[in-house]
């Protein structure tokens, strides 16, 4: 099964596993499934219409699935997938 790396701020909402298994065949699937076993997770991860939140970069090995098939990009049984919020801040 896939592997789906959790970051800290997330991992409230998933019993704080840092590392979920998923058995998905692409990004949307996996995270549909994080969304039905972990309900509080969903908001994060989808808005209202079941896309990927704007501010989620996710990642399939080291490459980011907006340079591959987005969230129909497939992954293997021994993918690792890291979501990464986009964090905002700094000096101007």
């Amino acid at each position: 099964m896939a592997t789906v790396i959790i970051p800290t701020p997330l991992r409230k909402f998933t019993d704080n596993e840092s590392r979920l298994s998923t058995p998905a065949a692409n990004v949307a699937e996996a995270l549909q499934d994080l969304a039905i076993r972990f309900p509080n997770l969903k908001k994060h991860l989808l808005d209202d219409q079941g896309q990927i939140r704007g501010f989620l970069n996710i990642f399939v090995g080291d490459a980011d699935i907006r340079d591959l098939a987005l969230e129909q990009t497939p992954i293997s049984a021994d993918a690792v997938l890291s979501i990464v919020p986009a964090i905002a801040g700094g000096r101007q």
